[in-house]
């Protein structure tokens, strides 16, 4: 096995031992001189079984989405579902669909207004009671990112508020039922839904596993 393989073993093992991964995965990457595209990958999907086994629990069925009230984390689930269109989107370790682009903030562009229309039709296909968008204040343009939003869920006759506040996980955090990526409101939360995921299966888009990946970036170090 190669560098990025051993390095995941290591991460693993001291994940579930208990280390703290942020200092867990410096020490594992530097040890195996691994470049940045590797460590964003460890980082966003490697997780203690632990974890893996409660989010696997909350993960929702499209079931459980029909006739319910869902929150959404606005950019978070943009930024993923731009990523799995271009191809740099994995099923986590925790089943959740992540980018590892490592974007800290969306930029609006010539897209948006089409990842806009595939979220609202998947929500369409989903049939909740009600939905709630959140947007972060602090990112440029989520004003007009939230007014298109908004056009799109009324032109699909979709039951919904979008909302641009200061702290998106903070509101994402009251609903029993979210839509995010983010691990510091999948863990406060009883359930979650992956739109990107859903997304791409209406899209036909086959979205790579995370252990497929590991050799693929094993073969591009060799």
């Amino acid at each position: 096995m190669g560098r990025v393989y051993e390095a995941y073993k290591d991460l693993k093992y001291l994940l579930n031992r208990g280390y703290r991964k942020s200092k867990a995965l410096e020490f594992v990457c530097n040890h195996y001189l691994l470049p940045s595209n590797a460590r964003h990958l460890l980082a966003r999907c490697v997780f203690p079984t632990k974890w893996i086994e409660e989010t696997k629990r909350k993960l929702a069925s499209k079931n459980e989405i029909t006739g319910k009230e869902i929150g959404i984390d606005g950019f978070n689930v943009l930024i993923t579902l731009d990523s799995v269109i271009r191809g740099e989107a994995f099923r986590c370790e925790d089943g959740i669909v992540r980018d590892i682009r490592y974007i800290k903030n969306y930029k609006f562009d010539q897209n948006t207004l089409n990842l806009i229309r595939i979220i609202a039709d998947t929500l369409s296909t989903l049939a909740p009671e009600k939905v709630i968008i959140f947007y972060g204040k602090s990112t440029s343009k989520s004003g007009r990112i939230a007014e298109l939003t908004k056009k799109e869920l009324e032109k699909r006759r979709i039951k919904g508020e979008v909302k641009v506040v200061k702290s998106p996980d903070f509101e994402l955090k009251k609903f029993d039922i979210v839509a995010t990526g983010d691990v510091g409101i999948i863990e406060k939360v009883k359930k979650i839904f992956d739109i990107p995921a859903y997304s791409a299966t209406l899209l036909g888009i086959q979205i790579p596993d995370f252990k497929d990946v590991l050799k693929i970036f094993d073969e591009k170090l060799k």
